[in-house]
């Protein structure tokens, strides 16, 4: 099978995911905002927490930038919840790419077959469903929120 790339200009490929609170969000149902897709490969890892907790302390920022953002990782919905807990996120919903395992992931072309979880990686998605700025970053390093804050400035 030929492996997706989803690029800058593409359509957001659709997706519905529970959090960790077992609410279904759509990516669709939030057009009219940005989108921060914030991928990280799992939970409990130093990394992937700065980089969730960076969402969670932005996300005022974020709101008044008429954005959203949401992590996603191959982790459960339990695993997300108790994770979630653990870093105090209680606003930003950590999606689960659980089952099929890593679906979204593959869809957007940054599933790592042979790790079986995803690339760290940021898509931002425009009002419109539209990716706006794709970046992948090496996996110890945390994406740049402020990067992430002047793109949504910029769209």
């Amino acid at each position: 099978m030929e492996k997706v790339t989803i690029e800058v200009g593409d359509i957001a490929p659709d997706f519905t995911l529970k959090d960790q609170n077992e609410q279904e969000v759509t990516l669709s149902a939030l057009r009219g905002r940005k989108v921060v897709l914030s991928f990280h490969p799992l939970a409990w890892t130093r990394v992937c927490a700065i980089q969730m907790q960076d969402l969670e302390k932005h996300r005022e920022e974020m709101e008044r930038l008429g954005a959203v953002a949401l992590g996603l990782s191959v982790d459960s919905v339990p695993c997300k919840k108790a994770w979630a807990e653990s870093l105090g996120i209680r606003e930003t919903p950590l999606l689960a790419d659980f089952w099929p395992h890593g679906a979204v992931a593959q869809a957007y072309g940054i599933f790592r077959e042979k790790n079986g979880f995803s690339e760290r990686a940021v898509f931002i998605v425009d009002a419109e469903g539209i990716v706006r700025f794709k970046k992948i970053y090496p996996m110890r390093e945390v994406p740049d929120i402020g990067e992430i804050l002047k793109v949504l400035e910029e769209i």
